[in-house]
């Protein structure tokens, strides 16, 4: 009997942990997920989509990479133009990711990691803006050291 006790206490410790874990996956703290002028920021992935009718000037800029490097940002908490996590997400295209990086990447860190960097590439023609794809809340979390 005292055998099925601890075993079904193990059982129900080792369930609340997977329980747990799946939580934090589900809407935890994430790992870096951006850029702001060369400082790493992660967040907490809300549910949230904002509707296209707020003013652009609400929201601060994240440009999206598509898996080809950490997105970049255009504000973060302290910069006096930071909206509070409201994000309006571009998407952008790179004909040429590596000779964009060569040619943009004013600080010499081997990637885009400001918004200054990723509008120059911009108005130089070595990127695409394509564009709002999607406007939502998080807030932006400075990593340490990062």
């Amino acid at each position: 009997m005292r055998r099925r006790i601890v075993t079904l206490a193990t059982a129900v410790a080792a369930a609340g942990a997977l329980a747990a874990g799946a939580l934090a996956q589900a809407g935890g703290v994430t790992g870096p997920a951006f850029y702001v002028d060369g400082t790493l920021y992660r967040t907490v992935a809300t549910p949230t989509d904002l509707p296209a009718n707020a003013p652009e000037k609400s929201f601060d800029v994240i440009y999206e990479f598509f898996g080809l490097q950490t997105n970049v940002a255009e504000a973060a908490p302290g910069d006096r133009d930071y909206n509070g996590g409201r994000w309006m997400v571009h998407g952008l295209e790179f004909a040429d990711y590596a000779g964009a990086v060569a040619a943009f990447d004013a600080n010499g860190s081997g990637d885009f990691d400001s918004a200054e960097e990723v509008e120059a590439a911009i108005a130089g023609g070595a990127a695409t803006d394509l564009g709002v794809i999607k406007r939502f809340v998080c807030p932006a979390i400075k990593i340490p050291g990062g």
